[in-house]
């Protein structure tokens, strides 16, 4: 891989967790089998890593199959997504910083391809749903 990661989305459960341990050790805690999702393609030479636990389970029983969405319908969300996400964490203050630690880098004049794009568009409905909160206005997509 050319590139070793484009993003890693690691997420505490911050409602429920107090300590000062580190964002990894707290995520391979909570983590079941199955709640770290790496996707990787020799074609785009990207991967997204998600630690999340439910995140799996919920891709798998829940989000829209694969196919549903056009590529450029989810690039097209992404760009929205990852912005918000972005302009979140620059604001602790104003926003959890448990819930926006890290920035995500996804550029828009890059193909990460559909799959890469598919599991970040499901991630923050995902997000959106479990943590209620809202990164584009409006509705909450149940999905």
């Amino acid at each position: 891989m050319k590139n070793l990661l484009l993003i890693a989305v690691l997420l505490t459960i911050a409602f429920s967790c107090g300590s000062n341990k580190s964002i990894i050790q707290k995520d391979k805690s909570l983590a079941q089998k199955g709640d770290t999702i790496t996707i990787s393609s020799n074609q785009t030479e990207y991967d997204i890593i998600i630690i999340e636990p439910r995140y799996n389970t919920w891709l798998k029983t829940v989000a829209k199959p694969e196919g549903y969405f056009t590529q450029q319908y989810l690039e097209n969300k992404n760009k929205f997504y990852v912005s918000e996400w972005n302009s979140r964490v620059l604001q602790p203050q104003r926003y959890n910083s448990n819930l926006y630690e890290l920035q995500i880098d996804y550029r828009s004049d890059i193909d990460y391809g559909y799959d890469v794009n598919y599991k970040l568009y499901n991630y923050f409905i995902f997000f959106q749903n479990r943590y209620n909160q809202n990164l584009l206005g409006g509705h909450v997509p149940p999905n």
